[in-house]
């Protein structure tokens, strides 16, 4: 039997790191809506 979840930081931060969220108009947005929240954590990795 496997499991679904398999951490990996490498996938994690391609994923949903900081310059990933970056790159597209949405990802953008998403930090641009964290930042005006007030997130402590913009995103998992980075920055």
């Amino acid at each position: 039997m496997s499991f679904t979840y398999n951490p990996k930081k490498k996938k994690r931060a391609t994923t949903h790191g900081f310059l990933a969220r970056s790159k597209t108009h949405g990802g953008r947005r998403v930090l641009q809506a964290r930042r005006r929240k007030g997130r402590k954590n913009l995103s998992t990795v980075g920055s």
